[in-house]
C-alpha cells in the first residue's frame, strides 16, 4: 500500500501523536489536513511538514464549525485517511469527579469524535476506498483507576468503530482502533482533575513512555499492512492490551453476516 499523494485529515494535530502522524504520513508522500484549536501550534506543525498541507482549526465540540472544516477539507483534495484523535484524559478517583467532567471528556472524547466521522462518511464512502482510524487507549479495553470518564469514552469509541467497521466491510473502507500505552506527550499535563481543572503536571509512566514519532511510525505502518486493532505500548501495558485484544476471528464473523445480508435483513424487517 502507497500513501502517496493521499490525503490524511488528523484532529487534535498540533502536538503529541497527532503531530507525530502529520509527520510521518507526509514523510511517506501524503498531503495533510492539521485541525484543532490552536492555529498557531498547528501552522507550527504545517511549517515541519515534508509535502502539501491545509490548516483547519476548530473546536471538535462545534458542530458548526465542523461541518465548515468538513466541506472545506473534501474541497481542498477529498480526505483518504481520517484520524480521530482530539481527546483529553483525566486524573481523578470516581468518587471525588464532579459530572461535569464526564460530560465534558465524553462530550471531546467520544460524542464529538462520531460527530465527526459521520459528517465524512458520506464523502468517505462515496470513494469506496480509504481509513478511519479511532486514537482509542489501553485505558479504552482495561479499566484504569484515576480514569474512569476516560476509560468509559475510549471503551465507547473502541465499539463505535466495530460496529461501523462491520457495517463499511463490503465498502472497501478500512477501520482501525488504535491503543497506544503511555507516549511521551502532554496527555498528563492536560488531564482533567475531579473540579475539571488541568492537571498541570505529568507522569513519570508518560515522561518515559514511547517517543511520539515512534508509535506515530508502527501507527501507520500497521495500518499500511491493514491491521485493525493496532496496540502501540510496552511492558505491562501491552501485556494488559494483548489480553484484551479482539482476536481477528471474532471481527471476521461480525463481518460475515454483513456479507450474508445481515443489514438487508434487519432494514427489511423495519
Amino acid at each position: 500500500m502507497s500513501f502517496e499523494g493521499k490525503t490524511a485529515w488528523i484532529t487534535g494535530a498540533s502536538s503529541g501523536i497527532g503531530a507525530a502522524l502529520a509527520r510521518e504520513w507526509a514523510s511517506r508522500g501524503a498531503n495533510i489536513i492539521l485541525s484543532g484549536r490552536d492555529e498557531a501550534r498547528l501552522a507550527d506543525v504545517a511549517g515541519t511538514l515534508q509535502h502539501e498541507s491545509l490548516v483547519l482549526p476548530f473546536d471538535v465540540r462545534d458542530d458548526m464549525a465542523m461541518q465548515a472544516a468538513t466541506e472545506q477539507a473534501i474541497a481542498w483534495k477529498g480526505v483518504d485517511i481520517f484520524v480521530a484523535n482530539a481527546g483529553v484524559s483525566q486524573r481523578s478517583a470516581a468518587v471525588d469527579t464532579d459530572m461535569s467532567v464526564y460530560r465534558e471528556i465524553i462530550d471531546i472524547d467520544l460524542t464529538a469524535q462520531i460527530a465527526a466521522t459521520q459528517a465524512l462518511l458520506p464523502h468517505i464512502t462515496a470513494r469506496g476506498s480509504g481509513h478511519l482510524l479511532f486514537i482509542s487507549s489501553i485505558a479504552g479495553k482495561v479499566g484504569v483507576p484515576m480514569r474512569t470518564a476516560y476509560c468509559a469514552a475510549k471503551f465507547g469509541l473502541v465499539g463505535y468503530a466495530d460496529a461501523l467497521r462491520a457495517e463499511l466491510s463490503q465498502s472497501g473502507i478500512s477501520v482501525h482502533v488504535v491503543c497506544p500505552g503511555s507516549v511521551a506527550t502532554d496527555v498528563s499535563r492536560n488531564a482533567l482533575t475531579a473540579d475539571g481543572s488541568k492537571r498541570g503536571r505529568s507522569d513519570k509512566v508518560i515522561d518515559n513512555g514511547i517517543d511520539p514519532a515512534e508509535a506515530a511510525s508502527r501507527i501507520v505502518s500497521a495500518v499500511e499492512a491493514n491491521q485493525r486493532e493496532i496496540i502501540v505500548a510496552e511492558g505491562m501495558e501491552e501485556a494488559m492490551g494483548e489480553l484484551r485484544r479482539t482476536p481477528d476471528q471474532l471481527l471476521d464473523q461480525v463481518a460475515s453476516m454483513v456479507a450474508a445480508g445481515y443489514m438487508e435483513k434487519m432494514k427489511a424487517e423495519e
